[in-house]
């Protein structure tokens, strides 16, 4: 579940080319705060993937309401 949701999360990034050869900036519209910068783009999305895990990891931990992303959801279901 937590591989197909980083999966589908990395599909939706968008990145850009920063003005005067600077490097990429990338970030996934649907996930504020998750956003990342490189000298290449291969590391702008290595960088913004691991941006992704731990913006996932704190959300959890704080409880927070992690979006859907294509159908899969990281709710966690209490067991009584």
């Amino acid at each position: 579940m937590l591989i197909n949701y980083i999966t589908a999360a990395m599909r939706k990034a968008r990145y850009e080319i920063l003005p005067e050869g600077e490097g990429f900036f990338g970030k996934i519209d649907e996930l504020a705060g998750v956003i990342a910068s490189a000298d290449t783009l291969d590391g702008c999305r290595e960088e913004l993937q691991s941006v992704l895990e731990e913006w996932i990891i704190l959300g959890l931990q704080l409880g927070h309401e992690i979006p859907i992303i294509d159908g899969i959801s990281l709710r966690m279901n209490k067991v009584a």
